[in-house]
């Protein structure tokens, strides 16, 4: 599996299965990424850039179910809501209490059976619409199998990057504490120590 978005991130693992289809479009945008990455263009920026990710990122997906998926021809009206999707799913997973995404509560999603028999949940529509519809699958997935909740942003200002917390506890913080947190721990410590020499 290939997630251009997310493994241009120094250190960055993909998140488990389909959520990092969910993770590789937060991972898209350049100017959150923290320093080098920032040196990458925007993926959803142009169409070229943007039907290149979505072709790599539905191939993992697919590989991720262990099926062969197809995803949709992009044009340049689908751009700017692929950007809306991204910013709705960021603010979504930064406060889900303040949140209220509009377009991926607009995607529709299909349910088929698979051999078991079982149900699953399967992506539907054309364009920037299959996105949301495969986003809002995967968050339904990530939600029923307990690891949505894992999949957070560095608050370190410069950052921002989406990771998956793999931390027993589920109490990471950044996305890399060699690059992000220890840093923000120095300054805070630093602050503390001024302060208190007053």
């Amino acid at each position: 599996m290939q997630w251009i978005a997310t493994e241009r991130i120094s250190g960055m693992v993909p998140a488990p299965g389909g959520l990092a289809f969910v993770q590789d479009l937060l991972n898209s945008t350049s100017d959150r990424l923290p320093a080098p990455t920032h040196k990458y263009p925007d993926l959803l920026l142009d169409l070229a850039s943007a039907q290149e990710w979505l072709a790599a990122a539905v191939k993992s997906l697919g590989e991720a179910h262990g099926v062969d998926l197809s995803g949709p021809s992009l044009s340049e009206k689908d751009l700017p809501h692929l950007r809306e999707v991204r910013e709705e799913l960021r603010r979504l997973i930064s406060d889900p209490t303040d949140a209220r995404p509009t377009l991926l509560v607009a995607a529709t999603v299909t349910i088929e059976t698979v051999p078991g028999p079982r149900f699953v949940t399967a992506p539907t529509g054309e364009g920037w619409r299959w996105v949301a519809s495969a986003v809002l699958t995967e968050c339904l997935t990530a939600q029923q199998d307990g690891t949505w909740h894992r999949l957070k942003i560095c608050p370190n200002p410069q950052c921002v990057a989406t990771f998956y917390d793999r931390t027993r506890n589920n109490n990471g913080v950044w996305h890399s504490t060699r690059t992000c947190g220890n840093p923000a721990n120095l300054r805070a410590s630093r602050a503390r120590k001024r302060e208190s020499a007053h």
